[in-house]
């Protein structure tokens, strides 16, 4: 496995490579990180990995200075797991000068997790395309924890006429429930006992709704609220089509459940996909 820290060498490398597949992350990997690796693999002859905590995603008040960085672990990890590239890059190598050109994200951007965290998304876009350019990749994997990010790299790519096709990598999860998130490490230890009660709730919420419940609204308010009375903070719990995560419909079949909410000072997301007859 070879670890590349500059576009330059980068390009020379994946002159000779073939079917290239990329797994775009933001490092301190978990076994989540390592499934899309693997998928990866079984959609590529070459498998590349990017760490790049990027700066462009956060906002003012959020983690990025204490964002966990851990290269060498990592990189052990993705050699075990069979990966053959690891670009990692430093700040400077990925914005040599100001980005004053950004992605402008579609409108559901701003719903959602953008509506907490404003200019995030055009952050994630933007480094996801810069990536694209410089790893030119056939196939490209995302989690579906980031069920919205997923969803706007879709559209990014498509709307873009970019030459990546787009795959969606299954929620790995722990024994209880828990989605992986490098941020679960932030959780004190009666914290990650409660965690796995935002996926549960997700799943009453689905659950109602394929019983015949159609007030999606009061569904929603009802989660935020058990939740609340638990001690979380409830940014959101938002029943969407899944497609294009409108506001669901009553004519919608396809839809997904998302929430996401603070237990203490840790941010928390999750979805839960579901059809109904």
């Amino acid at each position: 496995m070879q670890v590349i820290h500059t576009v330059e060498a980068l390009r020379q490398t994946l002159m000779a490579k073939h079917a290239i597949a990329f797994v775009p992350t933001m490092g301190n990997l978990h076994t989540g990180h390592l499934h899309l690796a693997e998928l990866a693999k079984q959609h590529g002859q070459s498998v590349v990995v990017s760490i790049f905590v990027n700066p462009l995603q956060f906002g003012a008040n959020e983690d990025l200075a204490s964002y966990p960085r851990t290269l060498q672990a990592d990189c052990e990890k993705l050699r075990a797991a069979g990966v053959d590239i690891v670009f990692a890059p430093d700040e400077h190598e990925m914005y040599p000068e100001p980005q004053t050109i950004t992605v402008n994200p579609p409108p559901v951007a701003n719903e959602l997790c953008g509506a907490a965290r404003p200019g995030h998304f055009a952050g994630v876009a933007t480094v996801v395309l810069k990536l694209f350019n410089m790893v030119q990749p056939q196939v490209a994997v995302f989690g579906k924890k980031d069920f919205q990010q997923l969803a706007i790299i879709r559209q990014l790519t498509a709307q873009l006429n970019l030459p990546v096709e787009i795959i969606a990598g299954e929620t790995m999860r722990e024994a209880d429930g828990l989605a992986m998130s490098s941020r679960n490490g932030y959780l004190t230890a009666a914290q990650r006992q409660e965690a796995p009660r935002l996926y549960r709730t997700l799943q009453l919420v689905a659950e109602e709704v394929t019983k015949g419940g159609q007030d999606f609204a009061a569904l929603e308010a009802q989660a935020v609220q058990y939740l609340t009375q638990l001690g979380w903070i409830v940014d959101y719990i938002s029943i969407r089509a899944s497609r294009t995560l409108a506001v669901a419909t009553a004519e919608d079949r396809e839809l997904v459940v998302l929430g996401a909410a603070r237990l203490g000072k840790t941010r928390l997301i999750d979805n839960l996909e579901f059809c109904r007859t």
